[in-house]
């Protein structure tokens, strides 16, 4: 009797979706978009490159510094760095060895170069972290509060980090253990923040195990990412890379493993993040490989993602939490920000609990006095060629709110493998809507949701066109799954015509 009743549901829950063919969705935006985006991409290629580097070279020993992994260079550094702004600019070298330091200030025209065989070591005692607190007002300054980190830079122009050394923060909890956190972070320092920069260049720099963020860029333009190579497995809050309200910014080459979002893009400042091209990457991490989120108090537009690799941590590369993402692709919205125009080509996505993940929801958060922003949308993202597999039972969540839909989303050439054994009673649990608290996959039905492939709620003018999404082990629940509210849907041969909530399954 119970089986027959589970199949019935999976019928139901597939039957919501008319067999016939019926009219197209209308994607005329998507090509024109997609052309204009490539069009952006191309011209940041062009024009945004990296700033001339002065040939003045200021090494640090000469200002006092020793590389012998125990003396304190914080003030022979800083010297080095002040001097070489003061000249014009040019090169703070570390040739060879082990430098220890504390915070240090980044000036305009200073690049830091760190050769092979070189490492700047993070004290490990946070009072050589004095607090370095911002002009700018923004949720990050009001709220988060981030106040200490090893690398600051404010209203800088011209300023970067390169070479084939090493920075090691050395953030590891037997040195910084403060609890996890969505909120401020006490006694556990950034790696680098950059506020209101402008022309950052960070060039095959390698970035080791931060005490929390790796790295926070806030109202900066102009920014480039060539070959950094991040591994942040060492506490919690370990953030790879967090752009917020940047304006003008160019990823490439790079590699980030991370304990928490590997590639996140916020708007804590409430400014647009904008004219952004992220290529050649790979983002692994125990939380979400690519974000757009948590915080959105800012729009986010004219975005390209290509030639990516997403997901959970292989078994060859160091993790403190486990193999699985959250979350592929992430694309989220709770204060107020909304996020469109996005391009996403050519992506590979392994080891994710929901390899798609789109959330409006309404948060709300501020700076304290301000008022609250009407909610945002998701819309017009375009997503082609995506493969994968290793994915786990969760399965795909694209959902709004009633006062915040997502909508004209097109998706094509979609094919990932899952590990499948998805049971019966996954069809006919409730979905939480939660449209007020932190906006993450593990927040809805981690175990598994009523279908194997997506979930739709809230949603309309959705096509997803040739995809399919395969479990390796039988799975009971169907592939696809309305869980109300979601309307003009075509998933391949399927479609939602019409569907209000009252016309749906209550959850």
């Amino acid at each position: 009797m119970k089986r027959s009743f589970i199949l019935s549901v999976a019928c139901l829950a597939v039957g919501l979706f008319c067999s016939s063919a019926g009219k197209a969705q209308n994607v005329s935006w998507a090509e024109p978009m997609k052309q204009q985006l490539e069009q952006m991409a191309d011209s940041l290629c062009k024009n945004l490159t990296p700033w001339k580097v002065p040939d003045k070279v200021y090494k640090v020993e000469r200002y006092g510094a020793k590389a012998d992994g125990k003396t304190m260079n914080t003030k022979a550094i800083q010297k080095a760095i002040d001097i070489c702004s003061e000249r014009g600019g040019g090169v703070v070298f570390f040739s060879k060895g082990d430098y220890v330091t504390g915070t240090i200030e980044l000036k305009s025209g200073v690049m830091l170069e760190v050769a092979a065989g070189a490492r700047i070591l993070g004290s490990t005692d946070i009072k050589d972290y004095p607090e370095k607190v911002e002009e700018f007002k923004s949720v990050m300054s009001e709220i988060y509060r981030f106040k200490q980190s090893l690398i600051y830079a404010e209203k800088a122009e011209r300023i970067g980090i390169r070479g084939k050394g090493e920075i090691y923060f050395r953030g590891e909890k037997k040195h910084f253990s403060s609890p996890q956190t969505i909120g401020p972070i006490k006694d556990r320092p950034v790696g680098i923040r950059m506020i209101q920069c402008s022309n950052v260049v960070l060039q095959d720099i390698f970035l080791h195990n931060s005490a929390s963020w790796m790295q926070n860029y806030v109202a900066c333009r102009d920014l480039i990412f060539d070959g950094v190579h991040v591994e942040n497995q060492a506490n919690f809050n370990n953030d790879g890379l967090d752009p917020d309200g940047c304006t003008n910014l160019i990823i490439r080459n790079c590699f980030i493993n991370s304990e928490d979002d590997a590639m996140c893009l916020k708007g804590c400042s409430g400014l647009p993040s904008q004219n952004i091209l992220i290529e050649n990457s790979t983002f692994v991490s125990t939380c979400n490989a690519f974000k757009i989120g948590t915080d959105t108090q800012g729009d986010f537009r004219n975005i390209v993602l290509r030639n990516l690799t997403l997901g959970g941590v292989p078994d060859s590369l160091t993790t403190i939490s486990g193999p699985q993402a959250s979350s592929g692709l992430t694309f989220a919205t709770v204060d107020g920000g909304d996020v469109s125009r996005i391009l996403v080509q050519n992506v590979t996505i392994n080891q994710a609990r929901s390899p798609i993940f789109m959330r409006v929801g309404y948060r709300g958060r501020v700076i304290p006095g301000s008022a609250k922003p009407a909610p945002g949308s998701i819309h017009h993202i375009l997503i082609e060629n995506v493969k994968g597999e290793r994915n786990f039972v969760q399965g795909s969540f694209i959902s709004g709110m009633p006062d915040g839909y997502v909508h004209d989303i097109y998706i094509r050439n979609y094919h990932l493998k899952m590990s499948g054994g998805g049971t019966g009673d996954m069809i006919i649990q409730n979905v939480p809507d939660r449209k007020s608290i932190y906006p993450d996959s593990h927040q809805f039905s981690v175990d598994g949701l009523p279908s194997y492939g997506f979930f739709f709620r809230h949603a309309y003018s959705l096509l997803l066109e040739n995809v399919s999404v395969t479990p390796v082990m039988k799975d009971l629940r169907p592939e696809i799954y309305n869980g109300s509210d979601a309307f003009d849907i075509r998933y391949n041969d399927k479609v939602i015509k019409e569907g209000k909530a009252a016309d749906m399954p209550s959850e």
